[in-house]
């Protein structure tokens, strides 16, 4: 049995919420937010699932959790999270691609990639969908799924333009779903959120030359021409577009219902119809020195992406 799981790689404050949430509206698709984060935010913290029920109260994560393991009990947390910090991280990546070297290594990544398994095959199950949407966007995790056995792999290498993501991650943002104390989406500044979106984006380029199924698609495009953007991707995913799958998706807006997700932007609690407009607040709001920072920093890729220096505002 195997169930295909589209991810969405790229680095956060790129649109990975939005074309989750868009390709949620799509029959045959299920998006489950960042899977990465459910033992530590989910399953320890039971923060809100994006219907806003508590995760641990949540009627579809309590059947995914009964349907993988007979029940979240069965697990233990903290052991889960110290098994997926053995293997996850930015610099295992090279560990990922050749695990056989490392015995030791191995042998942690088959058993993190068998809790994976029944994890993805219990979303399908419970879900009914073919296709398992998932945001975690980190670059290790898409690595880390090339080893998950009932894990048919598609990649949707997501890449909005640096300026854009720097200034984004530079502003305080709340995270909605925390229960009890106010807790907020992790700031940087500009010159640090560039440079980790080039090593994070030069590490999601790698993923076609190891076999890895990879549609780069960047953002600005995606919320331009949404429709024709939306039906490459599920052409990539192995489910063409019909007149049907697109009909709730429009040029200047989306309408969205509630969904199953969890962690991510807090653009998951929202429903209803969303418009959809490229969000160029950086244009305006970064300060030129910022600005210089981030172009000197990412220059290669925003060349190899498309960037130019002389776009005209969105």
């Amino acid at each position: 049995m195997t169930v295909t799981v589209l991810y969405i790689a790229g680095l956060g404050r790129s649109g990975s919420t939005l074309l989750e949430r868009i390709l949620a509206r799509v029959p045959g698709y299920v998006p489950v937010g960042e899977v990465v984060f459910l033992w530590e935010r989910g399953l320890r913290d039971n923060e809100l699932c994006g219907c806003g029920v508590r995760f641990r109260q949540c009627p579809f994560w309590t059947r995914v959790g009964e349907e993988a393991f007979g029940g979240w009990e069965a697990l233990d947390v903290d052991q889960v999270l110290a098994l997926r910090h053995r293997v996850d991280r930015h610099r295992y990546v090279a560990a990922l691609l050749a695990p056989r070297l490392w015995p030791a290594f191995h042998r942690e990544l088959r058993r993190y990639a068998a809790l994976l398994e029944r994890l993805y095959l219990a979303i399908g199950k419970v879900s009914g969908a073919e296709v398992v949407v998932d945001s975690s966007k980190e670059p290790s995790y898409a690595f880390l799924l090339r080893h998950v056995r009932g894990v048919r792999l598609r990649v949707v290498h997501l890449v909005r333009r640096s300026h854009g993501v720097a200034f984004s991650v530079s502003k305080k943002v709340e995270r909605p779903e925390a229960v009890g104390a106010k807790a907020y989406m992790a700031t940087r500044p500009p010159a640090g959120t560039a440079l980790e979106w080039l090593v994070d984006n030069t590490v999601l380029d790698l993923l076609p030359a190891v076999g890895t199924p990879a549609l780069r698609l960047r953002y600005e495009s995606l919320v331009s021409s949404p429709r024709e953007q939306v039906a490459a991707v599920l052409g990539h995913a192995g489910r063409p577009a019909t007149g049907l799958a697109l009909d709730r998706i429009d040029h200047g807006s989306v309408e969205l219902a509630t969904d199953h997700t969890v962690s991510g932007n807090p653009l998951r609690f929202r429903n209803g119809r969303v418009e959809l407009r490229v969000d160029d607040a950086w244009r305006r709001g970064m300060a030129r020195r910022d600005r210089l920072a981030v172009t000197a920093i990412t220059w290669p890729l925003l060349l190899r992406y498309g960037y130019r220096r002389s776009d005209p505002p969105c």
